[in-house]
């Protein structure tokens, strides 16, 4: 089995990521994580549920002052996050072809704002929100592809005297195929506005097509997908986080900002399935649960002195969900014994916090932590609750147990090869 996906589906993965397209979705999203930490933590400034806090501040400040405070970090932050996603995945795409990412990153803003809906004042939430996040992901790569392909072209570039500075002559030589590309997504807006009757496409489509989506992957099932494939693709050496991340992220933002305003207008959060959920209790110690392979490794293990050694190496960065130390010490990687529980065990972790949240025994994860954050206390922060930290404990038993006989057995084997 082993040598069959080696062959045939191992290539086919890794080509998928270094795709430059995926590669440039996951870059904007990571360039724009510290914002999306920043705006969680403005959600939780104004809404974490503790009485004594929520007292203490209104003492401090009045209430509608140091929840303006959080308001103001959210609209900066999520408030803005269709229009800097427009900027950077443009960006990026164009860095990875080699042309001005900073140019491509400009006119895939403006392409996008050809989209948008204009109110009293301005531009209206839907289209700078999150709302518009597919949308801009879709014209920030159509537009960086389209500028690309017209800025090589020798019959589109004014050049410039060398005696211009080299800012200047960036722009001339950018101008041609600005012009085409904005004018290209400014014509494509206008055919939709007229011939289907669609003011406003980013509102249309969000709520036709983004929303639905939004939905299909709020489920257990889709739940089960997201914890099973980054794992399986770690069994061949592929950083499955990777390739699934730039998937992942387009429903995460939205999702996060959904359930802060749910919870902002006093209603349950929507969505159960987002980045910060799996983090704080798929994703401890690492792909795989394997906060739970260095507990069981500590059990059972120690008599194996390569086990102990990676175990006891793996500890400091397991807590902060670093597991490669795992993942190429032990190995994890085609290891016919630890891959069966590397995979169960996400699976089965998605599906304990799946129902737990369903069920309402803990809240839905609404905060965006830093991804280092340590295991349980994660799952305080995202939760907001006592009870997130409870339910990581709770997996990290379980998992425990799913990794221990596997644990003792690939223990075995190893003492019996090195005899």
């Amino acid at each position: 089995m082993f040598k069959f996906l080696e062959e045939k589906f191992v290539p086919i993965a890794a080509k998928i990521g270094t795709q430059r397209h995926l590669i440039a979705v996951r870059d904007g999203f990571v360039t724009l994580m510290p914002l999306t930490i920043l705006g969680s933590f403005a959600v939780l400034i104004n809404n974490l549920p503790i009485n004594a806090y929520q007292k203490l501040m209104d003492k401090i400040w009045p209430h509608d002052i140091w929840t303006q405070w959080g308001g103001n970090m959210w609209n900066a932050t999520f408030g803005i996050m269709s229009l800097l996603i427009a900027f950077t995945v443009a960006y990026h795409l164009a860095k990875g072809y080699g042309k001005d990412g900073l140019s491509a990153g400009v006119i895939s803003l403006s392409a996008y704002l050809t989209f948008g809906t204009f109110g009293e004042g301005g531009l209206t939430g839907m289209t700078t929100g999150t709302a518009g996040i597919f949308i801009s992901l879709i014209i920030a790569l159509l537009s960086s592809e389209l500028f690309s392909r017209l800025s090589g072209s020798k019959k589109l570039m004014i050049k410039m005297p060398d005696s211009v500075p080299p800012a200047v002559a960036k722009s001339f030589a950018a101008l041609l195929p600005a012009i085409i590309t904005i004018g290209a997504f400014a014509l494509v807006r206008t055919i939709i506005s007229t011939s289907f009757n669609m003011p406003d496409v980013v509102t249309s489509f969000y709520n036709s097509i983004q929303q639905p989506f939004m939905g299909l992957t709020n489920t257990w099932v889709a739940g089960l997908i997201l914890a099973f494939v980054p794992v399986f693709l770690w069994t061949f050496g592929i950083h499955g986080a990777n390739i699934i991340d730039p998937f992942l992220q387009t429903i995460n933002l939205p999702a996060i900002a959904e359930n802060a305003a749910a919870l902002e207008a006093g209603h349950a959060a929507p969505y159960i399935i987002n980045k910060p959920f799996l983090d704080a209790f798929v994703n401890m110690g690492g792909s795989g649960t394997t906060i739970a392979l260095i507990i069981a490794i500590f059990i059972v293990g120690r008599r194996n002195k390569q086990y102990k050694t990676v175990g006891g190496i793996a500890t400091a960065p397991g807590l902060f969900n670093i597991n490669e130390p795992l993942m190429f010490g032990l190995p994890i990687i085609l290891n016919p014994v630890l891959f069966i529980p590397f995979i169960i065990t996400p699976m089965v972790s998605v599906t304990i916090a799946y129902f737990a949240t369903k069920l309402s025994f803990v809240p839905a994860a609404t905060i965006a932590t830093p991804w280092v954050t340590p295991p349980i206390i994660n799952g305080f922060l995202t939760t907001q609750s006592w009870t997130g930290a409870v339910l990581s404990v709770i997996i990290i038993l379980v998992a425990t147990l799913i990794y221990i006989p596997f644990v003792a057995m690939s223990s075995r084997v190893e003492d019996a090869e090195n005899k």
